[in-house]
């Protein structure tokens, strides 16, 4: 479970990245990189899905073992 998590932050940090790209400098790298609008969709829906367990892991209760 600890790597699906690695993989929905690092995806989340990506699509953040990307949205930033947007806002500086108007480019769309996924749109750039991939021309398919089905495509692009689903890599949407991926990091969607990614920044939702992101939050999940963010609100996780952390237990400790003293």
């Amino acid at each position: 479970m600890e790597i699906i998590k690695k993989i929905a932050l690092a995806l989340t940090i990506v699509g953040a990245l990307n949205w930033g790209l947007i806002g500086i400098f108007n480019i769309n790298l996924v749109t750039l990189l991939i021309k398919s609008t089905m495509i692009n969709n689903l890599i949407y829906i991926i990091i969607g899905i990614a920044s939702l367990i992101s939050i999940a892991y963010f609100f996780e209760e952390k237990m400790t073992h003293e």
